[in-house]
């Protein structure tokens, strides 16, 4: 499969060229571009390839765990369902990080935002927003959808990687309240130099802001990152050639403005109030050309910056170092990924909000 999709007829859900998800579409609206869409994928496997396809042992016991509850329960209580938003030049295809989620008993989604993935249209700039805002209708329309079949659920938990790790930081500090947790998978919230780096490039990017908004920058066309990915090169991910190219999409003024007025506002501190883990490699390594480090490191962002960034989102900041990951933390080889997930659902149990709070163990034994 490697065309462009379109729209799927509103309000039904159409089966996904993955195995197990079904997709649907969710209508924005038209921009300056024409109509735009967003797509919500649900993984809904049917239960005895669940059972067969668990990696892991022990997960009917975490999800009791998780509610706090014997396993045998008639009706036990819903778990958080979990939304993940992908990445710049990225869209949702990682079946094995779905599965562990669904494997503590948490339903997932996945949201392809609008002009990427299963949203691209053929008469649209892929990527292109001029600011990061504009995807509040993007995970609004799925957040509406994900309660009407949860409706008993507690608030979902936001799962987002690189740029949409910023987008859903972002989003969560204009809508308070609304989502129980933030797992967040080495999220783009500082440009790469800190705030000498932001602050020049600011200055650079300003006036063509102003005449040339969509004039596309130029910069190296590098496809190391994808090589760690794809099955066609060093990874094993199979990857649609449109909605994942092999030197990304590109880059331009407007988008790149908008990414760093995210930056910004990160860096003078989101305040967010909730709680946020955060994983990221133990090593940037940036080359021209390949080599096999790249394999074990993030070859995109500075993880020691996103580091130090990390704890300006909020109050209640978990982060997690992943020796041997690559950017995309739960898309490195399965030995680290699944360690990585090791790590989420071991804060889970800390953090969800299904999770038992101290203070409510001591209120319930005070007189």
């Amino acid at each position: 499969m490697n065309e462009l999709l379109e729209d799927s007829p509103v309000g039904v859900w159409s089966p996904d060229h993955l195995q197990g998800c079904k997709r649907l579409t969710l209508p924005l609206g038209e921009d300056q571009e024409g109509p735009v869409s967003a797509t919500l994928v649900s993984y809904s496997p049917d239960p005895e390839q669940q059972a067969v396809q668990d990696e892991r042992p022990g997960e009917a016991e975490a999800v009791a765990a998780a509610r706090n509850t014997p396993a045998e329960p008639d009706h036990p209580p819903e778990l958080a369902p979990v939304l993940h938003i992908h990445g710049w030049a990225d869209y949702f295809y990682n079946i094995p990080m779905a599965r562990r989620w669904q494997s503590w008993g948490r339903p997932f989604y996945a949201l392809d935002l609008r002009k990427y993935g299963r949203s691209l249209r053929s008469w649209q700039t892929p990527g292109y927003v001029d600011d990061l805002g504009t995807y509040d209708a993007d995970i609004d329309a799925a957040l509406v959808e994900i309660r009407a079949m949860h409706p008993q659920a507690p608030p979902p938990i936001i799962e987002a990687h690189s740029t949409g790790g910023l987008v859903a930081a972002l989003w969560a500090q204009r809508n308070p309240g609304r989502i129980s947790a933030l797992v967040l998978n080495s999220p783009w919230l500082e440009l790469s130099g800190d705030v000498a780096a932001r602050t020049a490039t600011e200055g650079i990017l300003a006036p063509l802001g102003q005449f040339a908004p969509t004039r596309a920058l130029k910069l190296p066309a590098i496809d190391n990152y994808w090589q760690t990915l794809s099955d066609q090169a060093r990874g094993e991910w199979t990857l649609h050639p449109k909605w994942r190219p092999r030197t990304s999409f590109p880059i331009r003024v407007g988008w790149m403005r908008a990414v760093l007025v995210g930056h910004r506002k990160v860096h003078e501190g989101l305040g967010l109030q909730l709680p946020i883990l955060v994983l990221l490699s133990t090593a940037t390594a940036y080359r021209r050309h390949w080599t096999q480090e790249l394999q074990e490191s993030d070859s995109v962002l500075d993880v020691e910056l996103l580091a130090r960034r990390a704890v300006k989102l909020g109050d209640q900041v978990t982060v997690v170092r992943v020796h041997g990951a690559i950017h995309d933390v739960f898309a490195s080889e399965a030995a680290v990924r699944n360690r990585a997930l090791d790590e989420v659902q071991r804060w889970l149990r800390a953090y969800a909000p299904e999770a038992e709070r101290p203070a409510e163990k001591l209120s319930t034994a005070a007189p």
